[in-house]
């Protein structure tokens, strides 16, 4: 839904980019939508982008939806260029690696940009992160960052998470910028971004529509309040911006 607003406000005259994608249906959405950016480029490490070209290569309407007439989809192991849709191989913690790519998909650092992180700065030690944040805030002539991830991990119930992950050998390098709902922020800020809010989910989820929520209830089972409330109360949405246009996109 951010991503919506930011596309309808700017009428489709910007640019996202979609750190640590994954297998992210983002763009096919959007584009069934109506909500097609000029350029949406996704990112991850070539591992996972590889996959990614292959089902897409090998889905008809997949492949359709990024096709146009006027431009030949060109792709090879682990990088895909579409008219408007790019995937690449990179390690965000690799700065130059990360600029070389974001050219090679034709980026605007004029044209306004969203970001979008799910669950991915946290795996990155905060230097780098850091680094990224920095580099986009001075890079991009008007950026709007939207990262999903987990928050509070000082209590109780975030210590258990990250035993738990750590016994998986899952460690999260970045977790403590991840300590509170400021620090969240600050993140943001103290590496030039002119502003930034974040919302743990358990206020998110107090903001949709009732139809929406009972229809979440029944999906997911959801049966157990208190567990509920414990898992929303540590991942949040923080939103932040380079250009104070931006501050009308709200959750």
């Amino acid at each position: 839904l951010l991503v919506q607003k930011f596309i309808q406000v700017n009428k489709g005259e910007c640019q996202v980019v979609n750190l640590g994608a994954g297998f992210d249906t983002m763009f096919w959405r959007l584009k069934s939508s109506g909500d097609t950016p000029v350029r949406f480029v996704e990112l991850d490490f070539p591992e996972v982008t590889a996959k990614k070209t292959h089902y897409i290569q090998r889905s008809k309407p997949l492949l359709q939806a990024i096709s146009h007439d006027d431009y030949d989809v060109k792709l090879n192991r682990s990088n895909l260029h579409a008219f408007k849709y790019k995937l690449m191989g990179a390690d965000l913690r690799v700065l130059p690696e990360v600029e070389a790519k974001l050219e090679e998909s034709d980026i605007d650092y004029s044209l306004p940009t969203v970001f979008v992180a799910e669950c991915v700065l946290v795996y990155m030690c905060t230097t780098k992160s850091s680094e990224l944040l920095k580099w986009i805030a001075k890079k991009f002539k008007s950026a709007f960052f939207i990262n999903y991830e987990m928050v509070n991990l000082g209590d109780r119930f975030g210590e258990v998470m990250l035993s738990n992950l750590r016994s998986r050998h899952c460690d999260l390098h970045g977790a403590a910028a991840c300590a509170t709902l400021l620090s969240q922020q600050e993140r943001f800020v103290s590496e030039g971004w002119a502003g930034a809010e974040a919302a743990d989910m358990m206020s998110v989820w107090e903001r949709l529509p009732r139809s929406d929520v009972a229809r979440v209830i029944k999906l997911e089972m959801l049966d157990e309040n208190e567990l509920l409330t414990q898992l929303f109360t540590h991942y949040c949405i923080t939103m932040a911006w380079t250009d104070t246009r931006w501050t009308d996109i709200t959750l």
